[in-house]
C-alpha cells in the first residue's frame, strides 16, 4: 500500500507534467468540484470548472510554458483522509523562470483518490 505522502507527491508531479503539456482537461480529476484557489495576485477562483478555465486561458498564451510546484512537506491528519502540502512554485514564461513563491494545498481523500480541496499561492518575486 502506498503511503499517503507518496501518493500525494506522485499526484503533484503528475499535475506538473499535465501543466507543462498544457492539458487543462486532464487536470480535472485532481480537483474537488468545490475547490478554492487563491492565486499569486490574491484573486480567488471558486470551483473546478473555473480553475480549469483559468488554466486553459493561460495555456492558450504562446508565451506560457509551465508552473512547477515542488513539495517540501506533506502532513496527513490522524484519520488519514486530509493532508496539508507545503512547497515552492515557479512560473516559466518564454523559457524564463520569472515568478516564484510558496504554496499550501489541502488534499482530501475521496473514494480512495487524493484530490485538491484548496490551494494558496503566494508570489514572492
Amino acid at each position: 500500500m502506498t503511503a499517503p505522502q507518496d501518493a500525494i507527491a506522485a499526484r503533484r508531479k503528475l499535475t506538473n507534467k499535465l501543466i507543462a503539456g498544457k492539458d487543462a482537461r486532464r487536470l480535472a480529476p485532481f480537483f474537488a468540484p468545490d475547490i478554492k484557489v487563491i492565486v499569486g495576485d490574491g484573486s480567488l477562483i471558486l470551483g473546478a470548472r473555473d480553475v480549469l478555465e483559468a488554466f486553459a486561458s493561460q495555456f492558450a498564451d504562446p508565451a506560457f510554458v509551465a508552473y512547477v510546484r515542488t513539495t517540501d512537506h506533506i502532513e496527513v491528519d490522524v484519520a488519514g483522509d486530509r493532508a496539508a502540502e507545503q512547497g515552492t512554485w515557479v512560473g516559466v514564461t518564454r523559457g524564463v523562470a520569472d515568478t516564484r513563491g510558496t504554496y499550501l494545498a489541502t488534499w482530501r481523500k475521496v473514494t480512495g483518490q487524493w484530490v485538491i480541496e484548496n490551494e494558496l499561492f503566494v508570489t514572492l518575486s
